[in-house]
């Protein structure tokens, strides 16, 4: 076998099942090896698709995919989406082509510092020697990347250590997912907290939203009489009706404070204090009121339903019922499109378990306060603030969850960044219904700036840099052009209609939103 074989063959041991691939010249080797049937490879048209669809893999998988890039430039160009994941806690393992180790003193003209391009965003970077440590540096890699939290790692395989020959293989462990035990005394100044009564709120994030932890959580804040929440974006949340409630924390700074506000005790689980996503004058970065005292319970890398399972044993078996969301029957709306008919359709027509990939950021602020009763389903958002991750990410959680439909919200400035993503959905005939909010402008901005203190409003050539408009984007056409069905609707009661048609399709389609 030579060294790309080993390559591949290590990473099915490990228990990598796909590779989200844009190959070049230097890969080819790898190309060749990817013939391996333990392993599926997905062909992306642009690299921030790749690294975006890993970062949906892991989000529905809990285990790391690998993504094959085309050196320097390659890896770049994917770099805002390992940004993404970086920040959601996803793991994955990013295959770096470089030049045969002989060719770089050349200085050729995609020669580049990957290692320095890697660096800042991966948790681990490593350069092959040769093709004999191969299996042994893709091992690390992996187990690199499915520690807890996720890490990002990333390997550059030299030409040469590709096409050499790489003898025997190695067959080695998998990698081991165990997570640090909460430490028992932080446990015990919670308990203590919370039988104060004083006013606490619990904030879940990472594994805590989902699952175990999530149904702990729920008795725990019943029995103490404390309330859940959320940081506005989450990894992945499990919502719902039958599900334990979150409330998120808002994303504005004003209203972020002011929910804030009568709490004087807030209590982390995998997370730290809410803070502000970005800087504005004269207003705090921290969001905590004064004298809100902040209390870890489980660490990002701790076991949070054990801490939580730990909590409710402290707390005795006295106390109230565990907090449960009841399903709320949204009547279908007619009339216009605004943020409130938008969430009442979508509430009325999300299916149990569908996936629901969120980076409609001006419509959706507003929106999805009103699913919370819609039937159960996962919610997945944008960590990094790095847009165009949706559909790349929502592309990668159809692959993980096929059985699942996944439904994709994004706006019109977002989704130009990874439209490619559209191909690759149709090629693998994935079951996701993207939903473009189009406003024609990136309209988040036009309230920023007044936000930032900029002026009350923008001027001609500001909104100039804002405005979508000239050229308006023909959503239905780019769809159909990358093999996508799509339609357009401009009433609320079409857009329930279209969607609800959109669940019942094999494959992808979109819905242009017209705001």
């Amino acid at each position: 076998m030579n060294g790309a074989e080993h390559l591949v063959e290590t990473l099915t041991d490990q228990g990598v099942e796909v590779c989200f691939a844009n190959p070049g010249t230097s890969e080819m080797h790898f190309l060749a090896a990817l013939e391996n049937p333990r392993i599926k490879p997905v062909l992306c048209l642009f690299e921030g698709v790749a690294t975006g669809a890993a970062d949906g893999w892991y989000r529905m998988k809990d285990a790391p995919a690998a993504t094959l890039l085309h050196l320097g430039p390659g890896l770049s160009n994917g770099l805002a989406n390992i940004h993404n994941a970086r920040r959601a806690s996803s793991g994955m393992v990013n295959v770096v082509g470089e030049h045969s180790s002989s060719h770089l003193k050349y200085d050729a003209p995609l020669t580049s510092d990957i290692e320095g391009l890697a660096r800042p965003l991966s948790h681990w970077v490593r350069r092959i020697d040769g093709a004999a440590s191969v299996a042994t540096d893709v091992a690390a890699g992996v187990a690199k990347a499915s520690e807890h939290p996720g890490r990002i790692a990333t390997l550059i395989l030299p030409g040469d250590a590709s096409w050499q020959d790489a003898g025997e293989i190695v067959r080695l462990p998998k990698p081991s997912r165990t997570r640090r035990a909460p430490d028992r005394q932080r446990v015990e100044q919670v308990a203590k907290v919370l039988r104060s009564g004083e006013p606490a709120l619990i904030i879940l994030a990472n594994k805590a939203t989902r699952g175990e932890a999530l149904s702990l959580a729920g008795q725990v804040a019943g029995k103490a009489g404390a309330r859940l929440g959320s940081q506005f974006f989450t990894a992945r949340m499990e919502r719902g009706a039958g599900r334990t409630p979150l409330e998120r924390i808002p994303y504005s700074v004003a209203p972020a404070l002011a929910f804030l506000k009568p709490f004087k005790h807030l209590i982390t689980v995998e997370t730290t204090e809410p803070v502000a996503f970005f800087s504005y004058p004269d207003q705090p970065s921290l969001l905590k009121a004064p004298g809100t005292q902040v209390h870890a319970l489980a660490e990002a890398d701790e076991d949070s339903a054990a801490a939580l399972a730990m909590l409710l044993d402290l707390l005795g078996p006295a106390g109230g019922a565990a907090l449960v969301q009841q399903r709320v029957e949204t009547p279908v709306p007619t009339g216009p499109l605004n943020p409130i008919s938008i969430a009442h359709a979508l509430a009325a027509a999300i299916p149990e378990g569908a996936i629901i990939v969120d980076e409609s950021l001006t419509t959706g602020r507003e929106t999805m306060g009103y699913t919370a009763g819609a039937r159960p389903h996962d919610l997945i958002n944008n960590m990094g603030g790095s847009i165009g991750y949706s559909p790349p990410v929502a592309t990668g959680a159809a692959l993980a969850c096929p059985d699942r439909r996944t439904i994709c919200m994004t706006g019109d400035g977002s989704a130009m960044y990874t439209i490619q993503a559209l191909w690759t959905q149709a090629r693998e005939g994935l079951p996701i219904t993207t939903i473009i909010f189009a406003n024609n402008s990136y309209a988040i901005l036009k309230a920023e700036f007044s936000n930032m203190g900029a002026g009350s409003a923008p001027g001609p050539r500001a909104l100039s840099m804002i405005d979508l408009d000239r050229p308006k984007i023909d959503w239905p056409a780019m769809a159909k052009s990358m093999g996508v069905p799509a339609v357009s609707v401009e009433t609320a009661e079409d857009f329930h209609k279209q969607l609800v048609n959109s669940l019942r399709a094999d494959g992808p389609v979109l819905i242009e939103v017209k705001l």
